[in-house]
């Protein structure tokens, strides 16, 4: 096993796969105690050689690493990468391109919604993977060999998995079928937190625009807060207590104090200061400027159960094409064609309309029958153009 620990050895194994066609990557990290990921743990394999790399090690250098997830001859492999790609973003500010996601992949090639990375090591490479090291504290120091070789057999195992999934994909012709997801994963917005839209995350059920007002300027204001101060924005102050303290609205240390749910330190200690800072910046908000909730589309009752059937068409369709639902339609596409709003309808456009636009399309016009045939035991649609 290759354990690199220093900036010249890093150079030279980055350099090492330069000529890959394509390199698997997983990173191991903690974010329990910080807002931002704490990077513990890099392992990049390929065909040629594999290893981990500490990020802890003193003076190490990444900017190797950094520049080979830049070379865009070379695919990154990830797996359920969203959260290394954004570790990744946040170091350098770039994204690794191009990419390939396998749990992505395997939502395309019949594994259903979210695979699992020990259900696909399971499923293609035959093999069942030792857990015990999962959970570990990846940022202690020194690791036993069998957490490294846990750690390894992230990246391994992939290189089979990516294989196998890419064959399927191009034998199958769906390789067009994950670039709208790969476009997400690539984009740069998908990484950046916009402190004024953090309100919309947090569960509630008011429709009261001042109350909502006031969520969103607290909101920001933690956010922004637990970002310079690298405290994760719950250990700061719950969302629970925000939605108490927009409610209670107080004007004054006193009133804070009262507030239900409120912790003693934070009503009498700097936080307090911040808090009714804001609510007095909201006071300066006019009503015309409040938050105002999207008002739901009205559906008639005939659109609402043609959207049911489209839903069960749907459902079928994806079965068929071994696809998961969720990449062909959201439930908004499926709601805005029942109403009859087609433009820009992904539904409508590319491999989604071959394989379930010109479906629900002729379902719509009154075109497609459905039916059981009970001797082939499958779903059969006549009416197709």
């Amino acid at each position: 096993m290759t354990f690199i620990e220093t900036t010249e050895d890093l150079k030279a194994f980055c350099e090492k796969l330069q000529k890959e066609k394509f390199i698997t990557v997983d990173l191991e990290f903690l974010r329990e105690h910080s807002y931002y990921a704490k990077l513990c743990l890099i392992q990049i394999g390929s065909l040629s050689d594999s290893a981990i790399v500490d990020p802890l090690a003193p003076d190490i250098n990444l900017q190797a690493f950094l520049d080979l997830m830049q070379n865009e001859n070379i695919t990154k492999v990830f797996h359920s990468g969203r959260q290394d790609i954004e570790i990744i973003y946040n170091l350098c500010g770039k994204i690794p391109a191009p990419l390939f996601d396998t749990q992505v992949a395997a939502m395309v090639c019949g594994f259903g919604e979210a695979a699992s990375y020990e259900s696909l090591v399971a499923a293609i490479c035959r093999i069942s993977l030792d857990k015990t090291s999962r959970l570990s504290d990846w940022s202690r120091r020194p690791l036993n060999e069998t957490q490294l070789q846990y750690a390894l057999s992230d990246v391994t195992h992939l290189i089979k998995i990516y294989q196998y999934l890419d064959n399927e994909l191009q034998k199958n012709k769906r390789g067009e079928w994950i670039s709208e997801e790969m476009d997400i994963l690539s984009n740069p917005e998908t990484y950046q937190v916009k402190p004024f839209e953090v309100w919309k995350k947090i569960k509630h059920r008011s429709h009261n625009p001042h109350f909502l007002t006031i969520l969103r300027e607290l909101a920001a204001w933690r956010e922004k807060r637990s970002m310079r101060k690298n405290t994760p924005r719950q250990s700061l102050i719950k969302d629970e207590m925000l939605l108490n303290i927009a409610a209670a609205n107080p004007h004054s240390a006193e009133e804070l104090e009262q507030t239900r749910g409120i912790r003693k330190d934070i009503a009498t200690g700097k936080l307090a200061g911040e808090i009714l800072e804001v609510i007095c910046k909201c006071d300066g908000i006019s009503p015309k400027d409040y938050v105002s909730l999207p008002a739901e589309a009205k559906i008639s009752h005939g659109c609402t159960s043609l959207c049911e059937l489209l839903r069960l068409l749907l459902k079928i369709r994806s079965q068929a094409e071994g696809i998961v639902p969720r990449l062909i339609a959201a439930d908004d596409d499926l709601k805005a064609f029942s109403c009859f709003h087609d433009k820009n309808n992904p539904i409508l456009k590319g491999w989604r309309k071959k394989i379930f636009g010109d479906y629900a399309l002729a379902l719509r016009n009154g075109e497609l029958h459905i039916a059981y045939n009970p001797q082939t035991k499958k779903i059969e649609f006549t009416g197709l153009n």
